[in-house]
């Protein structure tokens, strides 16, 4: 019972007002006891939600999605911090003992004291080598708390790409789960007849770099935005690792948090003896 009223909580937050992002996503975090935290990994500076109670206990870290990129088709918006944090969301309805999740640069952190945020950032370099690497210098911080232990690493929809990314960097990732995750770049901006991002890294492209890492790859049967043919396109680069599993009747930005309980208990492909 009490679990299902944190759920109904966690829904109505996730889908109530979003006037104040910062703020609807202090309260998402503290319904699930995450403290608010900035890290400075150069040339960024983070903004993270954490709980961490075991040092005996996997870690589990979120990626959030891409927030508001543009303003409109042609125009950047000012700032990418997302009006209804969806990574965040997934994070807070996580109740295992060791949870991080991570803002991706230039999200919910004051420009003042995030001198490197340019709107390239949040457009054409989202993904781009300094992104990916200032991720995993987070991830090691949040690892080394918990030494030893492995990693659960979930990433939402371009949180997904970067979750790749730096799960082809190291080897310390028991399982790799995206939801909704924008896994070809390329293909998804060609199918919405969008700019290229020349700056960014693909995750399509360092699908055999992980190919032995346990994968789960959730996509909305209504996603119109990111389709499931993307997950369903890296999931066969990777091989037999990496799972596919099509939700019906959700899209892109539908409610994930309500369906997570249930969506991480699956049964790990490959699993290791570690997780």
């Amino acid at each position: 019972m009490k679990i299902t009223r944190l759920l109904v909580l966690f829904s109505t937050l996730v889908l109530g007002c979003t006037s104040d992002p910062q703020r609807h996503a202090d309260e998402i975090a503290q319904v699930a006891g995450l403290q608010r935290e900035t890290l400075p990994v150069s040339p960024f500076v983070l903004t993270t939600y954490v709980r961490i109670t075991r040092t005996d206990r996997p870690l589990n870290i979120y990626i959030e999605g891409d927030g508001r990129a543009w303003r409109t088709r042609n125009l950047p918006a000012d700032d990418p911090t997302p009006r209804r944090a969806l990574g965040l969301s997934l994070a807070a309805a996580d109740r295992a003992a060791n949870v991080v999740y991570i803002a991706r640069p230039c999200q919910f952190t004051p420009s003042s004291v995030n001198p490197a945020c340019q709107p390239d950032y949040w457009t054409d370099k989202r993904f781009a080598p300094e992104v990916i690497t200032a991720m995993d210098r987070a991830i090691t911080h949040y690892a080394a708390k918990v030494p030893t232990q492995s990693i659960v690493l979930t990433g939402y929809s371009g949180g997904g790409a970067v979750a790749v990314l730096v799960a082809a960097r190291r080897q310390d990732i028991a399982l790799l789960r995206t939801v909704a995750g924008n896994l070809d770049h390329d293909a998804v901006n060609q199918l919405h007849g969008v700019s290229l991002m020349p700056g960014s890294l693909n995750p399509r492209d360092v699908a055999k770099q992980v190919a032995t890492i346990p994968q789960w790859h959730f996509s909305g049967e209504d996603d119109r935005i990111v389709p499931p043919f993307v997950a369903e396109h890296f999931a066969r680069a990777v091989g037999e690792c990496a799972q596919v599993r099509r939700i019906p009747g959700i899209g892109h930005e539908g409610d994930w948090a309500s369906l997570w309980p249930s969506l991480i208990n699956l049964r790990t492909p490959c699993r290791r003896s570690n997780l």
